[in-house]
């Protein structure tokens, strides 16, 4: 946001010098970004009188000039020096602009310094509009007139001494992007006083011939509120100086009086305008979603193909304007415009920003509506605008024509004055306080403060605060020791998720592993070999083609890390990371992962051969460590619905039903030879959101329960075809009775050409051992031949063999 010292003090009645407001506008929060001063780069040229300008001697095209100056200003004394010229209209009696020794000229880059030009001396410089950067005219010499007073600064003299201050604005700050709203946080400051803004009432002279509509459906998300008038008979020409001067200053190319009044109103008050040449405007202006396939010549000369759901302001003809963000060419106003239409409107945040984001335009009407306009200000805004075109164009208005109504945006929250000291530390009386907030444009009924419709950004009880201590500034803060906290178990800071999610952490780490933070964007190759890949998670405009998707899983960072790490001669890796993954690109497609790899041997050598490469048993044990540090239950199934990237005879999923815990095995050869990882390599992936929450809640272990009952171990052989998984028996015995039996393991398994030869061909034995613990009383020979015959039951039906004898 730019503004000039001078378009400031039109709101604010102060006195304060410039370091004053730059340091007040950055404690406000508001933090001065640049300030261009022209006192510090043309303060030091004078007004002065060529009291006689004759031939150089040496010279045919310089002059010699007898100069009288007034280095002390008007009411010091005067002096005379000697320079020389060689602008053709040097002359006895011109009244210039004079530079003395030891001046910087901006225009040159040049310090001034007593020189010798063709053996005559030179003491100073008779400055040109170029030396002074004011234009590129260097023709000539400055050229004033005779009444011009001597002695004088140029820049007073010219009213060019107006510093432009540009300042960054936070998105929680609307309204400072317009001056008043800046000149309102420097008068709560104490740095003046804020002048009243009065709405002039415009006499109806005719009525519009234009008018407006809001499409249905709109009114409620889209475009509350649309207003305008037409005003005819108006001279669009050159700006006056002083309006032209004030958008030059902030960087804006003067255009036409017409233009520059909205631009004026957009940085003044923060209220985006735009005006219509009535004449080639057929019928009324309607505000309507786009039916998509539509285009539009835009005021910047591009051409925008216009998609479903945009709004558009159109007449009879089609679109002319881009609602809420930029004007068509077709209906701009030019020099011979004389019969205009003066809308003004209130667009809805999200819709501008989403259409501005889409089309890819920037505007400083979509940057203020996108961030919110004062609603109330809609109508107020579009009479002043109609006051400034009367009196800068001439003309007469019309009657307004609006549709839609002001949004309701009144709220309030309690204010509580002890709470400010609460939350920062600052003791402030009430008093200031209420001071404070009603100049901000707060209004306070007892305990009760009511936001401005210019702050949309208060939202709450803290908020106030943060305005209180904001204005009364952050830099009184004084460091106090805390108070000692009451005695007693606090209050549990973390979710539940948190503590799932630190307690993986720590127990991975634990068993060895090495933490990664990866980024959560991978290149598409990979996210498509994790099942991703999808446009719902593909980045609009990424850093780099590595990092175009959201990523699925956290497999691909890990598995980018291991390659990276065996390209540099590390091969025993155990890397884990824990993270965020995502299915979608909304919120709430998103889940936390566990997940951990393991590349090529299980320890260092060593003289006791304990090296060995790693292997799917190792990740499983690794995984069910984590899920039962989070508390998952010790009875929950394996099953063989696995993801593409693991290998499909050597992995395995953990689960409760359908739920799935974990998934472990070792990753799919085809995965490692597109991650360029040498493998083989191993990896879990826990999902601490699917682990059921404990039914009592709370903050110890339970009790350890040990049974005195002696348990019992039986052993059980079954022939069963070849193709026939040992994990579908151990589930099925597992089954059998869950109270009674605590355990089912697979002891042995006899397959190959001998197995075939004794059992028959396809044929091979598995051979399980069931735990028995019984709780109340110890088994008889009855009870434990009954769980036996279920036993043998259950796995017969599941797997379709026999009991082998």
């Amino acid at each position: 946001m730019k503004f000039t010292l001078s378009w400031l003090k039109d709101h604010l009645e102060t006195g304060a010098t410039l370091d004053d407001i730059l340091y007040a506008l950055t404690d406000l929060g508001l933090e001065v970004e640049d300030v261009t001063d022209p006192a510090a780069t043309l303060g030091a040229f004078r007004i002065c009188r060529v009291i006689e300008a004759v031939q150089h001697p040496n010279a045919d095209r310089l002059r010699l000039c007898r100069v009288e100056t007034w280095p002390e200003g008007p009411d010091g004394p005067s002096q005379e020096v000697q320079v020389v010229c060689g602008a053709p209209n040097a002359r006895t009696g011109l009244v210039g602009v004079f530079a003395p020794v030891g001046t910087h000229v901006p225009g040159t880059g040049v310090d001034l310094k007593p020189g010798v030009i063709r053996g005559v001396e030179s003491n100073g410089m008779l400055c040109s509009e170029r030396e002074l950067m004011l234009s590129d005219d260097h023709d000539g010499i400055i050229d004033l007139p005779a009444d011009a007073p001597m002695g004088v600064r140029f820049i007073d003299w010219r009213g060019l001494n107006d510093p432009m201050i540009h300042i960054k604005i936070t998105p929680n700050r609307p309204d400072a992007l317009g001056v008043r709203g800046i000149a309102r946080d420097l008068a709560a400051r104490g740095l003046g006083e804020l002048k009243s803004l009065e709405t002039p009432t415009i006499p109806a002279a005719f009525k519009s011939p234009v008018g407006v509509r809001i499409e249905d459906g709109l009114k409620d998300k889209g475009c509350p509120l649309f207003a305008g008038r037409a005003i005819r008979g108006v001279t669009n020409g050159q700006s006056p100086d002083w309006l032209a001067a004030r958008l030059k200053a902030i960087g804006l190319r003067p255009i036409s009086t017409l233009v520059d009044i909205t631009n004026y109103f957009t940085f003044g008050l923060n209220r985006p305008l735009h005006v219509f040449d009535m004449a080639k405007v057929k019928g009324d202006l309607c505000i309507h979603a786009a039916k998509g396939g539509e285009e539009l010549l835009a005021l910047d000369g591009k051409t925008y193909a216009i998609r479903p759901g945009m709004m558009l302001i159109s007449d009879d003809q089609g679109p002319e304007s881009l609602a809420g963000i930029m004007g068509g060419e077709h209906s701009g106003c030019t020099e011979t415009t004389t019969d205009v239409f003066l809308e003004s409107a209130f667009w809805d945040p999200i819709t501008i920003a989403t259409t501005g984001r889409a089309l890819r335009i920037h505007s400083d009407a979509r940057y203020r509506f996108e961030r919110g306009v004062d609603p109330e200000f809609t109508l107020p805004g579009l009479d002043l605008a109609t006051q400034m075109i009367l009196d800068l164009c001439g003309g007469e208005a019309s009657e307004v024509v609006s549709d839609g109504t002001v949004p309701e945006t009144a709220r309030s929250y309690r204010f509580d004055p002890a709470r400010t000291t609460r939350l920062v530390g600052m003791e402030i009386a009430e008093a200031d306080q209420r001071a404070t907030l009603e100049a901000l444009g707060f209004t306070l009924e007892g305990d009760q403060a009511r936001p401005p419709s210019w702050r949309p950004d208060i939202l709450g009880e803290a908020d106030l605060v943060e305005e209180v201590a904001r204005v009364a500034s952050l830099t009184r803060l004084e460091g106090k020791p805390l108070p000692r906290v009451q005695a007693g178990v606090p209050r549990p800071i973390l979710t539940p998720a948190q503590q799932r999610e630190r307690m993986a952490r720590r127990t991975i780490a634990a068993l060895g592993y090495n933490e990664c933070v990866t980024y959560s964007f991978i290149d598409h190759q990979a996210a498509t070999l994790f099942g991703g890949g999808q446009d719902a998670v593909r980045v609009e405009n990424p850093i780099s083609s590595e990092m175009s998707h959201l990523r699925p899983d956290l497999l691909p960072g890990l598995l980018r890390a291991a390659a990276r790490n065996q390209a540099r001669g590390f091969m025993d890796l155990a890397l884990a990371e824990i993270g965020p993954a995502f299915s979608g690109g909304e919120p709430g497609e998103q889940h936390v992962q566990a997940a951990g790899l393991l590349v090529g041997q299980s320890a260092p050598r060593d003289p006791h051969g304990s090296r060995r490469p790693v292997d799917v048993f190792d990740v499983k044990a690794d995984a069910e460590a984590v899920l039962a540090a989070l508390g998952a239950p010790a009875r929950a199934q394996i099953s063989r619905k696995l993801p593409d990237w693991f290998h499909p005879g050597r992995a395995g999923v953990i689960g409760l039903g359908p739920n799935m815990l974990a998934v472990f095995g070792e990753v799919h050869p085809r995965i490692l030879a597109a991650m360029d990882v040498k493998g083989p390599a191993m990896a879990f992936t826990v999902y601490p959101a699917n682990v059921p929450q404990p039914k009592a809640k709370t903050p110890t272990r339970a009790a350890l329960v040990l049974n005195n009952l002696q348990a019992v171990e039986r052993d059980f052989a079954f022939v069963v075809d070849a193709k026939v998984e040992a994990l579908v028996a151990v589930n099925a015995a597992q089954g059998a009775d869950k109270a009674l039996i605590e355990s089912v393991r697979l002891f042995d398994q006899f397959a190959g050409e001998k197995a075939e030869a004794q059992m028959g061909p396809g044929k091979k034995s598995i051979a399980l051992t069931v735990r028995l613990q019984p709780v109340g009383a110890t088994l008889t020979d009855k009870e434990i031949e009954a769980a036996c015959a279920k036993i043998v039951e259950k796995v017969t039906k599941a797997t379709g063999g026999t009991l082998r004898a």
